[in-house]
């Protein structure tokens, strides 16, 4: 699974323009400042926001597609789950919407949930679940429909700093065994070292930097990254 992107979006005065390339296998990690437009590119990689330009998917062009027919997994900052359905509910909801049957998708849902070493949260509301486990089924979610491409928006942001750094390796030990292709937004240095394979420093609506994690840190080339970096360290 390959991506080749090029992303070209207005919104009001800000004007996005970035091309992004990433292979199979590896995690691409979009760093930046709030409002660099991040978000703005997984959105446009989704299909949500308009945006002018070419998304290549496995070689295939998705940019006249329908949304739903891109195969992308999304998992957004605060997960947005399901209030009324069940946590195993939420997880057959993307099967279901592929029109696999209900059997067949709780079933695919309950794999999932096993996956991912929560079998007994099936039955609970996501009121019932605390900021890990919501994550953990925000993930599942994504995975269950069987996607080309993961996108994952700040998934770290909203949980307790008690919490973060333990289902930061959970997730980077998830993502290694899924495989695929994903695409994770942050602006966090440890986010970065947990879980990039590839970084790609967005500012202002314009790439300013692309490495390797250890390039990143050894060779910082915008006093936005070298801030970041001092900071890191000191920590």
């Amino acid at each position: 699974m390959s991506l080749s992107a090029s992303i070209h979006a207005v919104r009001g005065t800000f004007d996005l323009n970035v091309h992004l390339t990433a292979e199979p296998g590896r995690t691409l990690v979009l760093l930046g400042p709030n409002g660099a437009g991040k978000s703005t590119v997984l959105a446009a990689i989704a299909g949500t926001v308009p945006s002018d330009g070419t998304i290549l998917i496995n070689g295939r062009a998705v940019s006249d597609e329908e949304t739903a027919r891109r195969r992308v997994g999304y998992v957004f900052q605060d997960y947005l789950l399901f209030p009324h359905l069940s946590v195993l509910e939420n997880i057959a909801f993307g099967p279901r919407a592929q029109g696999v049957a209900r059997p067949a998708a709780r079933a695919t849902a309950a794999g999932w949930l096993e996956r991912l070493g929560i079998p007994e949260l099936a039955d609970r509301r996501p009121t019932q679940l605390s900021g890990g486990q919501a994550q953990r089924v925000a993930l599942a979610r994504a995975l269950a429909s069987g996607p080309e491409l993961l996108l994952l928006d700040e998934p770290l942001a909203a949980l307790d700093v008690e919490v973060r750094d333990d289902v930061r390796e959970e997730l980077a030990r998830h993502l290694r065994e899924w495989g695929g292709l994903t695409i994770v937004v942050t602006h966090s240095l440890d986010d970065v070292a947990s879980l990039a394979h590839d970084v790609v420093v967005l500012e202002n609506g314009r790439e300013t930097q692309r490495a390797t994690v250890r390039e990143l840190v050894r060779s910082p080339a915008t006093p936005y990254v070298e801030r970041l970096v001092a900071a890191w360290r000191e920590d």
